[in-house]
């Protein structure tokens, strides 16, 4: 796999794990909604660990443009709330900082 493939479900499995404890505080969900939660929010631990690099603070400098792009499309996806143009450009420009940060010669 691809380090995008693993940035990818690392954030789907992060933004899963904390919309688990969004939904209990904020919605009103049962406190069972935290279980799950957990254990998506340890399974995105593990994903960043498979990200070759070798220094963690780089991969996990990399993944926050990817984190950033994957929660607007949570956002407009689950959460049926489209993202404005401010919200893209904002995406974009932590995008290019991550592809800069793991594409940089060393």
């Amino acid at each position: 796999m691809t380090a995008l493939a693993f940035y990818l479900l690392a954030a789907l499995a992060e933004i899963a794990g904390c919309f688990a404890f969004w939904a209990w505080l904020k919605l009103g969900k049962s406190a069972w909604w935290l279980a799950p939660g957990m254990g998506s929010l340890a399974l995105f631990a593990w994903l960043l660990t498979l990200i070759d690099t070798a220094a963690a603070g780089r991969a996990y400098a990399a993944y926050g443009g990817v984190y950033i792009g994957a929660s607007l499309a949570w956002l407009w996806l689950v959460e049926e709330v489209r993202p404005d143009r401010w919200d893209m450009t904002g995406a974009a420009v932590a995008l290019a900082g991550s592809a800069i940060i793991l594409g940089g010669p060393r």
